[in-house]
């Protein structure tokens, strides 16, 4: 397997560091449109493996380019969203295979938005799924850990643990500190703005619904010492992905942000500070959003500050395969002083770039494949779990939610 990891931000260097320690492929290309900073992430591992080149992301005659060039057979996203669309089309014009970990970008309702869908998360992917079959490759979107292993979760549940499934509820939570720092997210915060304040998407009654940001806040307890974080419904992936797969009555994702942090996110929105679209100021053009991320420390560099664990999971309740009432919470904890002190990575870019790492290993042995635009849902999830364990990094499985 070659591939063609556009990226060398937080989760692209940490997945570099991860997949340098396995034996699954022939070669990987990373790019990134920094000079410089896809040989940084390169030299860092000392692999004749990995190589380096200076891409745009959004050029997506270049990224073809690059993929024909290079020989590269997949192209293993880990870029901001707004290039999915781009980077998943040059993949399929080259003739590779796709990965991604975020799916391509929602637009609101344009009369009831807090009601009704509009376009949603992964609508122009899942619209190119006969394109890809056709062509007899595969495109595995939303393969981070959430969306990812989340999903993975949910498949597991339904094949192994649950007769019929009520609900679904994708949590996140964290205890995580960052000390210096008044305010500094542990994530891309243009990924942050974005899933945060567009409206939550609800699979309910078989079907899509949408609610305001922040709604239906609920304390879930999360477990190995976290404890309860608050939750509210925020936009993600899974919410698109599980039904697609998995019959449950209700699907829900709810993240644990933290009062301050959603009073930041409102008053961002609230001056326009989250648009995307530029602004003009003085003589150059710029989109405000890009100005706040610009403003924030890179994620990726604050791992030497950061103390705690951040957890992601999938909580399930139904019938068991016994008949009886069950409830469980499928987990995933990464501790930051493991992660810096094991691959030098903060917690949340090394558990998010973790996850495809173990997804490229499973299809380049066969173990996962398929053709199409395809979710992790679609694929047997014993083998990732277990492989999962085998890269150092266990699940948990806790009853009663």
């Amino acid at each position: 397997m070659r591939i063609l990891l556009v990226g060398a931000g937080g989760v692209g260097a940490a997945a570099v560091g991860i997949a340098a320690r396995r034996e699954f492929f022939e070669h990987v290309v990373v790019a990134d449109n920094r000079p410089g900073r896809a040989e940084a992430v390169v030299a860092a591992v000392g692999d004749p493996r990995f190589s380096a080149i200076t891409l745009d992301a959004s050029d997506g005659r270049a990224v073809e380019a690059a993929l024909r060039e290079h020989r590269c057979g997949v192209l293993f996203n880990a870029v901001d969203p707004r290039f999915a669309m781009t980077l998943f089309r040059a993949a399929l014009a080259a003739g590779a295979d796709y990965l991604d970990m975020a799916m391509s970008l929602s637009r609101p309702h344009p009369e009831r938005p807090y009601e009704l869908p509009g376009v949603k998360l992964g609508d122009e992917q899942f619209e190119l799924d006969g394109a890809w079959r056709g062509a007899g490759r595969l495109a595995l979107v939303g393969m981070g850990v959430e969306p990812g292993l989340s999903d993975v979760f949910a498949r597991y549940a339904a094949d192994h643990l649950f007769s019929r499934i009520e609900e679904i509820g994708v949590r996140d939570g964290a205890n995580l500190v960052v000390d210096g720092y008044d305010f500094a997210p542990t994530f891309s915060i243009w990924t942050t703005i974005e899933e945060c304040l567009n409206p939550p998407v609800i699979w309910e009654n078989g079907g899509w619904r949408t609610t305001a940001p922040f709604s239906e806040p609920e304390v879930f307890d999360f477990p190995e010492g976290i404890g309860p974080v608050e939750c509210v419904n925020v936009e993600h992936e899974e919410v698109l992905l599980i039904p697609r797969w998995v019959d449950a009555g209700r699907v829900t994702f709810k993240y644990g942000l933290g009062r301050e942090f959603i009073g930041v996110l409102r008053t961002l929105h609230k001056l326009g500070l989250d648009r995307t679209d530029e602004v003009a100021v003085g003589g150059v053009r710029v989109a405000p959003r890009d100005v706040v991320a610009a403003c924030l420390p890179d994620p990726a560099t604050l791992g030497d500050r950061m103390r705690g664990k951040t957890c992601a999971g999938t909580w399930v309740r139904g019938t068991g395969a016994d008949g009886g009432s069950r409830e469980v919470y499928l987990y995933h904890v990464v501790d930051n002083e493991w992660s810096m002190e094991e691959y030098g990575s903060q917690a949340v870019v090394w558990q998010t770039a973790v996850c495809p790492v173990v997804a490229l290993e499973l299809v380049a042995g066969g173990v996962w494949k398929g053709t199409g635009v395809l979710g992790p849902e679609a694929f047997d999830a014993v083998p990732f779990l277990d492989l999962l364990t085998e890269y150092g990094s266990p699940w948990g499985l806790r009853e009663g939610g």
